[in-house]
């Protein structure tokens, strides 16, 4: 079963030790509190990062920030979605404060002056956890998906980017299912590296 418990709270110190346990949180249709370890687990390595010529056409006429609006990138990625009700507002707040305390990131893309779409997730050392991903202009989130790959391969290591669950719009990009035993293993190995998006 995908779901490893309930309960619990959203404090900062939980949720980091659940992403260090291969956990991650997401409210269940009951509304109560769910800690989440699918079995098989999607990730992206990141040398199968798929770019086709299209898509690199494309994001050329885009602009790439990092960190530069975090809590927008959040938002949009609520919006529009039967399952956007999982980013409350408690949501919001925990992840803001791990974003300042620099174990929350966010990739940008800006059409002109505006946010078009983006990518978010934690980075506890060498592991992103994804958390999800929004576009308002064609290819706009696969977009930050790329530049997101790109700078986690430019800092080195074999680090892990866990996008929880491999769909098949995923899938064109390169994501893959490992059983959790593996995944676990993956994010131990993970953990030792340093971070790259963030600072120790």
């Amino acid at each position: 079963m995908d779901v490893a418990a309930i309960g619990a709270d959203l404090e900062v110190s939980t949720v980091f030790a659940a992403y260090v346990a291969g956990l991650f949180p997401m409210h269940l249709a009951s509304g109560e509190l769910a800690w989440w370890s699918p079995d098989p687990r999607g990730i992206l390595p990141l040398e199968r990062m798929h770019v086709s010529r299209s898509l690199r056409r494309s994001m050329r006429r885009f602009r790439y920030t990092v960190d530069a609006a975090f809590a927008d990138v959040m938002r949009g990625c609520g919006e529009g979605r039967e399952d956007g009700v999982w980013i409350t507002e408690d949501f919001l707040e925990t992840y803001g404060r791990l974003h300042e305390m620099g174990w929350a990131h966010s990739v940008e893309v800006w059409l002109d002056d505006e946010l078009v779409g983006g990518v978010y997730g934690v980075e506890i050392g060498g592991l992103f956890a994804g958390e999800s991903m929004f576009h308002r202009a064609t290819d706009a989130s696969k977009a930050a998906l790329a530049v997101l790959v790109e700078r986690l391969r430019a800092c080195g290591g074999d680090r892990l980017l866990d996008v929880q669950w491999r769909t098949s719009h995923l899938a064109t990009l390169g994501v893959i299912e490992v059983p959790r035993a593996e995944y676990l293993r993956r994010l131990d190995e993970a953990l030792a590296l340093p971070p790259c998006l963030g600072a120790d």
